[in-house]
């Protein structure tokens, strides 16, 4: 049994489709990033597993629960962190907690929940108006943690935060992951679905255009890494052995150094074997592999390319590692 079972999920708008025709699983103890652009149907993704809105057809299971027809047994096994929540700000960080905890009818211990998710005793007992946004966010996530949920959905978890608010947060999303939680979230901000998830599914126009690890999409899409070499004194063949190498491309060589696009990981090591054979004194080797930021680019592109013909919105720039949300 999954955690997330989605069939033919659809939800339409008049004539606007929202989310198409979705097939998806998320296994149990999984960390799942659920990424895309402003307005590819992940949050109305999320409103359909938590009935929040019915889909046009199709159907959804949560933790083996009819997503329609079952949600009372959902709510009680799954925790939720929505986009836009709020919090109260004369309230404590503690009373915000006995709160979640009493209308969930649970037994969990505050003090508890306050240490899971970070937060000083201190902190937990003046007015959460005065907290920094990576505190509302820590107290958010311990009041959607209330039951010890089998699920834990986040959306746009990081949003607002700062390096070090977004470092916390990933670091959180592990540790539940190391406690069995299965989570699901979308995110905008590509490194931290990089950084933490076990699967990527990237969903645009509605439509789940790529489902798989980052290595995975990283060898079906060609774009392993770029490696990077310094010689002491290179040789004259140099930049001419590693073009010849099966699954390298792109080769320059400028002074010491020497660059080359690797699209087949084990080229990697050929790339060194053969430069050590000319009796190349190499001194430095960096290898970069392909950002997420690079493979979400490279299959939008082509999505959009397959649907040419078809107006769609100009929702893809990006001018960072962020992309719109």
């Amino acid at each position: 049994m999954s955690a997330i079972e989605m069939t033919d999920l659809t939800k339409q708008y008049g004539d606007v489709t929202a989310v198409s025709d979705l097939n998806l699983n998320i296994e149990h103890g999984e960390v799942f990033g659920f990424l895309g652009p402003n307005g590819a149907g992940k949050s109305t993704t999320i409103n359909m597993l938590l009935d929040f809105i019915r889909p046009t057809s199709g159907s959804a299971t949560v933790l083996g629960y009819d997503a329609q027809t079952e949600t009372d047994q959902i709510s009680q096994r799954v925790g939720v962190l929505p986009e836009g929540y709020d919090i109260y700000d004369r309230l404590t960080g503690r009373k915000h907690l006995e709160f979640a905890i009493q209308t969930k009818d649970a037994d969990d211990d505050p003090d508890e929940l306050l240490a899971r998710v970070g937060l000083e005793q201190a902190d937990a007992d003046r007015p959460a108006g005065g907290y920094s946004k990576g505190m509302r966010q820590r107290l958010a996530t311990g009041m959607a943690l209330v039951g010890d949920p089998e699920l834990l959905i986040m959306d746009e978890p990081s949003t607002g935060l700062d390096p070090t608010g977004i470092r916390e947060m990933q670091e959180l999303v592990q540790a539940e992951s190391e406690r069995g939680t299965t989570v699901f979230f979308s995110s905008h901000i590509l490194e931290h679905v990089e950084a933490v998830c076990d699967r990527i599914g990237i969903l645009n126009q509605g439509e789940l255009v790529a489902l798989d690890t980052l290595e995975g999409l990283r060898e079906s899409l060609g774009d392993g890494a770029t490696v990077t070499i310094a010689f002491s004194d290179p040789p004259s063949a140099a930049a001419e052995t590693v073009d010849s190498i099966a699954g390298v491309t792109d080769v320059t060589a400028t002074g010491r150094r020497l660059e080359a696009s690797v699209t087949d990981p084990s080229s990697k090591a050929t790339v060194i074997t053969e430069l050590d054979a000319l009796g190349a004194t190499i001194t430095d080797i960096r290898i970069e592999e392909t950002s997420l930021e690079s493979l979400f680019a490279t299959l939008v592109a082509e999505d959009e390319t397959s649907d040419a013909g078809i107006e769609t919105q100009p929702q893809h720039t990006k001018v960072s590692s962020e992309v719109s949300q």
